[in-house]
């Protein structure tokens, strides 16, 4: 009888500390829940829907990433602190377009060759429609000035605080003492790592591929105008003539090419052969991605910015032989793009970018440039029943190539690096996702 008396207590104690364990299981989950959900450095998924790998630091105001990067002067502070200006012109051009393809022009010091493209730009129909973002590569007065004078469309100046042309004693510009030319390091006990072929750097031809690699970085990530496009941004420079009907083809080519060409990376105004104007006919052209008026969307982006090691590694000063001999290849398959088969864009630059500053016409013939704009220039010439002609075997650098140097002091290839990590947070742009080290 004493026995069976027993079970129902014996019962009732472990339902009470099946019940107590429960309560404490849920009781933890619930505070673990919140704290994690006030924990200040949980951050939230990107709602990026073209892509999503990365969090940029301007979701986090009170990040920052300067830890890397070279102490800056006090212009290269009031630069930077001038990128953060909304664009002008906003009460001329209020609305931008839905669909609008934001163009972003990158500027040396040839303020004859400025000129120009401003000129052509001013006659490009559409152009009131988009945001004009001109980079610039340091300060220059006068390619200020210019770009001071645009009044047909929104336009946005931003500077690459970290210029070389902004440091006249110490890196990133010419520190006392970096060695020189083919200079030993040891017996001269100066500073800098030479190139593959004994040759230390030149911070005026350095310049150029930092520029570009900063531009991409801020345009893509850094800017509150652009940070959040979803669409495509077209790049041009200081000698890309453009003409009247580029906007108009390269929106139509944006929309045909997921259709006519879905293993298209980008969208082109010109051939890869700078000195083509094109085949003419009634057909698409798919090729290599050209370096004049190129266009491409935040997930290529994603896929450049994944390989920053390669690109700030390779010995060579250009960024687009950078891209063609070691980037693209690392993707795994052919980069085309696509493009019709008449010019947008005609390169008329007859010097380096270094060289021409000034007032002179040195570098264009009688200080003008003799292009001639056709009628049909004038309007959208691109067919959507068109097929696309692909061109499979251009010449390009081949398996091997090393570079052509001018790149190899371990302070420009770090400084590369932190470009790519100063819009993103520590822990993701250190993992496998981008190769930054």
């Amino acid at each position: 009888m004493a026995a069976n008396c027993k079970k129902p207590q014996l019962r009732a104690a472990a339902s009470r500390r099946l019940l107590s364990i429960v309560s404490v299981t849920v009781l933890g989950v619930l505070l673990l829940i919140f704290l994690l959900r006030t924990n200040s450095d949980f951050v939230e998924p990107p709602s990026n829907k073209v892509d999503n790998t990365f969090n940029p630091i301007s979701d986090v105001p009170h990040f920052t990433a300067k830890s890397n990067l070279p102490k800056q002067n006090e212009l290269s502070i009031k630069l930077e602190e001038r990128n953060q200006l909304p664009p002008r012109n906003v009460d001329l051009f209020p609305n931008l377009a839905k669909d609008h393809i934001v163009i972003v022009l990158y500027v040396h010091n040839r303020p004859q060759y400025l000129k120009v493209v401003v000129e052509s730009l001013s006659s490009v129909v559409g152009i009131k429609e988009t945001l004009l973002i001109v980079s610039h590569d340091g300060y220059f007065e006068e390619m200020n000035k210019i770009v001071d004078g645009i009044k047909f469309c929104q336009v946005k100046q931003i500077y690459a605080p970290y210029s070389p042309h902004l440091f006249s004693d110490g890196f990133p510009g010419v520190s006392s003492n970096d060695c020189k030319d083919k200079d030993n390091a040891t017996e001269k006990h100066c500073t800098g790592t030479p190139d593959q072929y004994g040759n230390h750097r030149s911070s005026k031809i350095v310049s150029l591929k930092h520029h570009w690699w900063w531009m991409m970085n801020t345009v893509w990530d850094g800017l509150e105008e652009t940070r959040g496009h979803t669409g495509h941004i077209l790049f041009i420079e200081e000698d890309h003539f453009i003409l009247p009907n580029a906007y108009r083809n390269l929106q139509i080519l944006t929309e045909l090419k997921p259709k006519k060409c879905p293993d298209c990376y980008a969208a082109n105004l010109a051939p890869s052969d700078v000195n083509s104007r094109g085949e003419g006919g009634s057909i698409l052209i798919a090729e290599r991605m050209g370096n004049v008026g190129y266009t491409f969307n935040r997930t290529v982006w994603r896929k450049i910015h994944r390989k920053a090691r390669k690109f700030c590694f390779f010995d060579d000063y250009n960024w687009d032989i950078t891209m063609w001999a070691t980037v693209y290849p690392s993707f795994g398959a052919p980069v085309y793009t696509v493009r019709g088969p008449r010019t947008s864009a005609i390169h008329f630059g007859k010097c380096g970018l270094h060289q021409g500053q000034g007032d002179s016409g040195a570098c264009i013939d009688n200080g003008v440039v003799g292009i001639r704009v056709e009628d049909s220039d004038k309007v959208a010439n691109i067919k959507s029943e068109w097929n696309v002609r692909v061109f499979k075997h251009q010449q390009g650098y081949k398996a091997g190539f090393r570079g052509w140097g001018g790149w190899g002091d371990d302070r420009d290839r770090r400084l590369c690096l932190a470009f790519a990590r100063m819009y993103h947070l520590t822990n993701t742009a250190s993992s496998g996702r981008v190769e930054t080290s």
